[in-house]
């Protein structure tokens, strides 16, 4: 992982995704801090940074798709294709789609065993990561590994890594809000 890519996402996440108040996250938890990652990796900095860290952690892995659960992976999948990654983009849908072609997974057709890295922006309890890694391996795709832009510390690593074999969280809430009251 380039250290100067790294501490640019950190910079930009401190300055554009962290914000102070209370909050109800996605698990229904309350917390004194949100971290709205998209509002960093979504600027030109942040998304470049973050494109150097997927697109070099995808080549570690071995991967050859990149994406997961529609909303926080979309911007993280897409950063990994401009950085250059020579990876597919695909996207979990929450639901099937009704329509079409009805899908759960979108994006370029995936081929049997396909190696997936599974992407995230933030993760919490690891709740939606854990349904994407579920949903990937039901279509019958190879997860070979996860990676968060930030890990909020609060159990989902760990929980992640019960599903998956390599988990690798690009930043934490510690290098983001070092000073937090929970912290």
């Amino acid at each position: 992982m380039s250290s100067e890519s790294r501490e640019r996402l950190v910079a930009t996440l401190r300055e554009h995704a962290l914000v102070i108040g209370e909050v109800t996250l996605t698990s229904g938890r309350t917390a004194q801090y949100y971290v709205d990652a998209k509002r960093a990796i979504l600027r030109p900095d942040g998304f470049r940074a973050l494109g150097e860290l997927v697109a070099a952690e995808a080549g570690e892995a071995g991967a050859t798709a990149v994406g997961g659960m529609t909303m926080g992976a979309d911007p993280v999948a897409c950063a990994a294709l401009a950085a250059g990654a020579d990876v597919k983009a695909f996207f979990v849908r929450k639901d099937r789609k009704e329509h079409g072609l009805q899908r759960w997974i979108e994006g370029p057709e995936l081929e049997p065993g396909e190696r997936c890295l599974v992407v995230e922006d933030v993760v919490t309890t690891g709740g939606s990561t854990i349904a994407a890694i579920e949903r990937v391996r039901e279509e019958g795709f190879e997860v070979v590994g996860v990676a968060a832009v930030l890990d909020r510390l609060a159990g989902g690593g760990d929980a992640i890594r019960a599903q998956a074999d390599r988990y690798v969280a690009l930043t934490t809430i510690d290098d983001v809000y070092p000073d937090r009251p929970d912290g």
